[in-house]
């Protein structure tokens, strides 16, 4: 049952990857074709970003199919983690993107570009709707799976930018104000930012094998001890297999093991899934008087 479901979700979410890098990718060769012929860098450069964006989103993809894979000699844990390695790559590209909005936005201060009229404008607001779609189709996903919500920052940070574009355009075509534009860009890079950082942060965490920030380990150790038969646990370990699944191993101490181990054990383990999300718990009981000689 559990396969299923990780097959079902896997599948729902590369559908919207894959739905959100054709949209994209379609923008792209618009925004392209519009910046030829309204020879606008503006919208030149954001067409490079915006392919930037589509393979922050192939990476996504590619990462949710290799959760697919099975374990192998190799990889006996299957290639679940390459979902990690995706999110903590989006994350650093998110931060720089906003890093280099912000550097661009305060050249322009001192010296405000001309802005390209209704075409821009006209662009933007595409760009608005593309972005917003395909965020949209990643809003449920990205609440339980880190990969998918740094491909969900991606594009609630490019419809963002357009909408920027949009407004401080219509701005300047209203009111000649030609310091909107870099104002708004510097308070949009901003907004970027910090769910960037917290991306990293915890991407980061992931990969060095950390507690998944959903995992209380001391409500786990609480409950681990208060199972019965058990006076002592060691070597607690939680870490995260992919950006949907998190592993357990543990040592219990019993002095007088249940007579049905396996029993207990499958117990333990929907208890573990059910309470805190943990799919894969290794448990090894040892009875007091023989203390496990390896060193945690």
């Amino acid at each position: 049952m559990h396969a299923h479901h990780h097959h079902d979700v896997s599948d729902t979410a590369g559908r919207a990857l894959g739905i959100g890098i054709v949209l994209n990718l379609g923008f792209v060769v618009i925004e392209a074709i519009a910046g030829v012929l309204g020879q606008s860098m503006a919208l030149l450069a954001d067409a490079a970003h915006n392919l930037g964006d589509v393979l922050g989103l192939l990476l996504a993809w590619g990462a949710n199919r290799l959760t697919r894979r099975i374990a192998s000699p190799q990889f006996s844990y299957g290639l679940g983690s390459s979902t990690l390695l995706a999110a903590l790559i989006n994350g650093v590209t998110l931060a720089l993107v906003s890093l280099w909005i912000l550097w661009e936005a305060g050249m322009r201060l001192a010296d405000p570009p001309a802005v390209h009229g209704l075409l821009v404008i006209g662009v933007a607001l595409a760009g608005v709707v593309v972005n917003t779609a395909t965020a949209w189709l990643l809003l449920s996903g990205q609440k339980h799976d880190l990969n998918l919500r740094g491909a969900f920052l991606h594009m609630a940070a490019d419809a963002a930018v357009s909408v920027a574009v949009a407004v401080s355009g219509l701005i300047v075509l209203l009111t000649g104000f030609a310091l909107i534009d870099p104002l708004l860009s510097i308070l949009v890079s901003l907004v970027i930012l910090v769910p960037a950082i917290g991306l990293v942060r915890r991407s980061l965490q992931l990969v060095l094998h950390g507690v998944p920030e959903d995992v209380d380990l001391a409500e786990v150790e609480r409950h681990l001890a208060a199972l019965p038969g058990v006076t002592d646990h060691h070597h607690l370990h939680v870490w995260a297999l992919s950006t949907r699944e998190t592993a357990l191993s543990v040592h219990l101490v019993m002095s007088d093991p249940p007579a049905d181990g396996d029993a207990f054990l499958h117990e333990l383990q929907l208890d573990l899934r059910q309470r805190f999300g943990i799919q894969h718990a290794t448990v090894q009981i040892e009875r007091g008087s023989c203390p496990c000689p390896i060193d945690a």
